[in-house]
């Protein structure tokens, strides 16, 4: 049985300044594209069967440069829907909403609920759990629908994807089983 290899796309000006980049596509800074280019020799070894990205050109661009080839993007590995939040940081939210948390408070209306972004991610697993039959799957994604995806593969309800680390930019993590259940098997890694 094949592993799901998460990866999240390369550094953007937005994720090194700390915004909320949900649905915004912010190309990758040159360090974003060396990073992604640094994946490359440790997914040739993996040699995915199957690869899905989220269709922003920070995703898509991360794979090509990560040495990914048979790309499909899938709108439902888009990140967390933000609304209002879209292009702030945690501290500006802060001063909004003392004592703000987004995996607690979730964003403001049109964005999405976090039960509504774990739907997704279960829609993406149920589409990737037939192919981890033929060898490992690669995922390009962002990093809060990574951690969700991560807390969604172990069973666990979404709110404790926010127990896991944020996902460096430009690092994959391997989500594997061990005696039958799902593990986590790495996080963060370059």
């Amino acid at each position: 049985m094949g592993e799901l290899i998460v990866i999240r796309h390369g550094q953007t000006e937005w994720s090194l300044t700390g915004r909320h980049a949900g649905r915004t596509d912010v190309p990758l800074t040159p360090a974003g594209e060396a990073s992604a280019r640094a994946l490359a020799p440790r997914l040739a070894e993996r040699r995915p069967v199957a690869v899905l990205s989220s269709p922003l050109g920070r995703a898509l661009r991360t794979a090509e440069l990560a040495g990914l080839t048979g790309v499909r993007p899938d709108p439902d590995l888009l990140e967390w829907d933000y609304g209002g939040y879209e292009g702030l940081t945690a501290e500006q939210i802060d001063e909004l909403r003392p004592g703000w948390d987004l995996w607690r408070d979730g964003v403001t209306h049109p964005g999405e609920t976090l039960d509504q972004v774990a739907a997704r991610t279960d829609a993406v697993l149920a589409r990737i759990r037939p192919l981890l039959a033929h060898g490992d799957v690669a995922v390009v994604a962002h990093g809060h629908l990574a951690r969700i995806l991560a807390a969604r593969w172990l069973g666990l309800p979404p709110i404790t994807a926010g127990h896991l680390g944020h996902p460096h930019p430009g690092t994959l993590g391997i989500l594997g089983t061990e005696h039958g259940k799902p593990v986590l098997t790495a996080w963060n890694l370059p």
